[in-house]
This record gives structure tokens, C-alpha cells and sequence, in this order.
């Protein structure tokens, strides 16, 4: 039986994949979903969507779309409608956005496109895979002159470093170039609180009207929904686009169909279940609360990062032979971590997921023997 589930020479590693070779699994700590697990009316609707896999779902990704544009825009869904485009899961979308970005920089004739991400030292990789996959010079996050295509994840996944919204204007304001193209990826942003839409880009109209008016630089909001959701096997993704114009030409080169029925039916559902948000905002600060001080009392020299609303710790073990120890450690106890050499070339990190207080206690027992 094959016991790998990417290619490591041509793909990103990526977290929430072991499992399926773990015969004691009790919980997976290394991917940073929801600690409720997938909405159980979500998952209902998802189901018995199955019934209709005979037919085609719909190509124009409707109601589900509609639904998903009234959750981000409450009082405005209609407004910035057109502006809206789901996808299978973020990643076809960084794609399609990576891949026109590059066609305008041919147009403009920009010889050597450049990209960098956020300021911090690593964010999560597939912005640079899928740069460096479509021929765009990689610059270092430290890198000072501008860009063709600046993509911030916003909070950081691992590090879970955050933007305020006027920061992250700043920032992009200062490090992007006139005709250059904006990912912000605020997947992990709705943790932010109940009032997460204020301190959001996706609320930032006038901005992002601005930089395509006066810049030309087109600014996009990414979101994989499969975290908060936690629904990452389906794969549900969403990008807002700094004009309907833009919408139109990713549509254009978007495989149909790229979102299936059941998913479609998920989002339909999900987006109307404030009950499992409440919960997700009442608890998760406690939660990784928890997780951060049991980390604390185990050794009270690992430095936790992060902020406090997020769904994991991106934990600084400070000693990669205990760090590479602990994830065999957890491996083996059923319960999983992230490793923060692959990808991230941090190998004194281990990224932990906040998970429910039973599953962290097992956790701990099991690195009582680092």
C-alpha cells in the first residue's frame, strides 16, 4: 500500500494528511481547522446532495453563491454580487489569479516579474509554489523595492502574525508596483471575532476601488473556506475580485463545473448556521488558552506564537532534535502535528491545532516523554 500522499518533487507539503496511516488516530492537531469539526447541517446537506450526482451542478455556482455573497455582505450582497467567484478550494483560484497576473505583466512587458510575500519570515507556501510554477522572480519577504505580485496571508498561517486592516493597506500601498496584482488571503480572518467584516479587506471598497483607479493595481480576496468550516476535503474556496471585469475574465479561463454539487449544497447550508459561528467565537480564545498553558507547564522555555483568536500555536521548541522528536512522539500517540521543517524550513517548530481540552490532555501525556 502506497504510504505517501504528495509527490514531495512537485508538490507543497501540506498538514491533515496522515491520519488515513494512523491506526491508533484519536485527533489531528496538524491542521488548523475548526475545533468543532464540519457543521453537522452542513455535512447533512452535503450528503444528500449526493442523491444528484447524476447531473451536472450548476456551472454559474448558483445559490450557493448568492448565499455565500450575503454572508460576506450582509446589507450589501447584491452590490458586489458580480464581484464573486467559488472555486475548488483556494488553490485553483491562487491559479487562476497567479496565471493572469503573469499574462499582464507580459502585456506591459515586464521582462522579470517579481513576487514576494508578507513581511514574515514564512507564510503558507502555495502563493510562492504557484509564482514560481507561472515564471516569477521570488523575492524574500525582506525584499524592499516593489513588485508585479505581493501576497499576504493575512493572519499568517504558521505564524499567525496579523494585519489590521490600515497596516495591511499600508503595507500593500508601499510594496506593490503600478500595474502589479494583490493576493491578501483571509482565510483564517473570520476568527478574528463576531465583528471580523469590519477589520476585513473584503469590506475595504474604497480602497481597493482606489488602487485599480489610480494604480492600476487589482487587489484580491482569497478565502479558503475549508478551515473554518473545516471541511477541507470537499474543497470550497471563494476570491473577490477588484472589479466585475476581473470576475468575468478568471471565469473565462476557469475549468466548469470546478465546484461540485455537494459542495455547492454545503455552502448553501453552512453559510446560514450563526449557531456553530457563535460557538467557534465563544470558545476558541479559551481553548488555545488552554492549549498554551498545558504547553507552558510542559516546558516553560518553548515560545508559543500567534494571535489569541486563532486555531493553533506555531509553537518554537527551540531545539530541532526535540522538535523532530515530538512529532514522532505525537505521530504515535494518535495525535498529529505539523511539522515546521517541510516547506517552512523552521525545524524547531511544530505547528499545534486548538483542539477540545481531552484531546490536548493526550497530547501532553504523550510529550511527558521528550
Amino acid at each position: 500500500m502506497v504510504k505517501e500522499v504528495w509527490d514531495s518533487k512537485t508538490q507543497t507539503f501540506h498538514g491533515g494528511q496522515e491520519h488515513r496511516f494512523i491506526q491508533n488516530f484519536v485527533e489531528d492537531f496538524s491542521v488548523t481547522t475548526n475545533y468543532l469539526g464540519t457543521p453537522v447541517k452542513a455535512l447533512e446537506a452535503a450528503r444528500d446532495a449526493m442523491k444528484d450526482i447524476h447531473h451536472y451542478p450548476a456551472a454559474n455556482q448558483e445559490p450557493a453563491k448568492t448565499y455565500l455573497a450575503e454572508f460576506l455582505w450582509p446589507t450589501d450582497a447584491e452590490k458586489h454580487h458580480a464581484r464573486l467567484l467559488m472555486g475548488n478550494g483556494a488553490s485553483e483560484l491562487i491559479d487562476l489569479v497567479v496565471r493572469k497576473a503573469l499574462q499582464h505583466c507580459n502585456e506591459r512587458g515586464v521582462e522579470t516579474p517579481r513576487f514576494k510575500g508578507g513581511p514574515w519570515n514564512v507564510q503558507y507556501q502555495e502563493y510562492q509554489r504557484s509564482a514560481q510554477t507561472n515564471g516569477f522572480k521570488i523575492e524574500s519577504p525582506t525584499y524592499g523595492d516593489r513588485v508585479e505580485l505581493l501576497c499576504i496571508v493575512n493572519p499568517c498561517n504558521p505564524t499567525g502574525d496579523y494585519f489590521e486592516r490600515k497596516e495591511l493597506e499600508a503595507f500593500i500601498e508601499a510594496n506593490v508596483a503600478r500595474g502589479g496584482t494583490v493576493i491578501v488571503d483571509e482565510s483564517m480572518q473570520p476568527w478574528v471575532s463576531r465583528e471580523f467584516r469590519a477589520d476585513s479587506l473584503i469590506t475595504a471598497h474604497a480602497f481597493v476601488s482606489r488602487m485599480w483607479a489610480e494604480h492600476q493595481v487589482s487587489v484580491h480576496i482569497m478565502h479558503s473556506w475549508t478551515k473554518i468550516w473545516c471541511c477541507t476535503g470537499l474543497r470550497v474556496g471563494s476570491v473577490i475580485c477588484p472589479t466585475d471585469g476581473h470576475c468575468e475574465a478568471l471565469r473565462k479561463i476557469q475549468v466548469p463545473w470546478s465546484v461540485n454539487g455537494p459542495a455547492l449544497a454545503f455552502v448553501e447550508a453552512v453559510v446560514r448556521d450563526q449557531a456553530f459561528l457563535d460557538e467557534t467565537w465563544n470558545n476558541t480564545t479559551r481553548l488555545r488558552a488552554y492549549l498554551c498553558s498545558k504547553l507552558a507547564e510542559l516546558d516553560p522555555t518553548w515560545v508559543p506564537h500567534g494571535k489569541p483568536f486563532l486555531s493553533w500555536v506555531w509553537l518554537d521548541m527551540r531545539d530541532a532534535t526535540k522538535a523532530a522528536k515530538a512529532i514522532d512522539l505525537a505521530r504515535q500517540a494518535g495525535v498529529p502535528v505539523r511539522s515546521g521543517k517541510p516547506g517552512y524550513e523552521c525545524p524547531t517548530f511544530v505547528r499545534v491545532a486548538v483542539r477540545k481540552e481531552e484531546h490536548v490532555d493526550h497530547l501532553i501525556n504523550a510529550w511527558k516523554a521528550l
